[in-house]
């Protein structure tokens, strides 16, 4: 049986759009899910990035591609009123409860399911109350679990979310599932190719100067 570990932040449309696949990607393959969710503005930070929706075009285009990502694969999902927005109290409170897919997936839908703010405080306070955390998702401790999750995450080579990690392979985004399910099959490619396409792009390229 093989070990993946989902990286995931609940304001990332990638990551909701990966969850909902993943059961289908994973179809026939004996598996286990360690759900992770980790501050993706974080890891953005240490690695001096902005974020999509933080790029006027790019923003546009995200939004599209994932409504559009989402119809044809026929997952529900809307825009919530507000995006970007702070998902401390949704990342919080996973780590309270303990992220199992149940627990991640009230929280997706929370955010990408009915068009609302999805860090609006009454909407949080009702959606704690139905997950009835053991912990207290303001307590020091999920704040030092959260963290930890960070750090964790950057130490595992991340960059951003959804990533899934296996063996020692690391899976980015949505479109990554196909090629995550194919290295569980034990397609051929990956004993060579995987390390090959990593060495021919060791060294940057830096653009021309005119």
């Amino acid at each position: 049986m093989k070990r993946l570990t989902f990286w995931l932040d609940f304001i990332s449309p990638y990551a909701y759009l990966a969850f909902e696949q993943l059961p289908q990607a994973l179809e026939g393959i004996s598996h286990a899910v360690d759900y992770r969710p980790v501050l993706f503005a974080g890891l953005l930070k240490h690695h001096g990035q902005l974020g999509p929706a933080e790029i006027p075009g790019k923003r546009a285009w995200t939004y599209r591609q994932v409504l559009w990502q989402a119809h044809v694969h026929g997952i529900a999902l809307q825009m919530p009123a507000s995006h970007p927005f702070n998902p401390l109290g949704l990342l919080r409170l996973a780590h309270a409860c303990g992220p199992n897919r149940h627990v991640c997936e009230a929280l997706f839908r929370h955010v990408w399911v009915g068009g609302l703010e999805a860090a609006d405080p009454a909407r949080l306070q009702a959606l704690q109350q139905q997950l009835a955390p053991a912990r207290d998702p303001g307590g020091e401790d999920v704040k030092a679990d959260l963290k930890a999750a960070g750090a964790q995450a950057l130490a595992a080579g991340l960059f951003g979310v959804p990533t899934i990690a296996v063996d020692d392979k690391l899976f980015w985004g949505a479109d990554a599932l196909p090629m995550l399910r194919a290295y569980l099959q034990g397609d051929p490619w990956f004993a060579t190719g995987w390390d090959a396409a990593a060495a021919a792009t060791a060294v940057p390229v830096r653009p021309a100067r005119g």
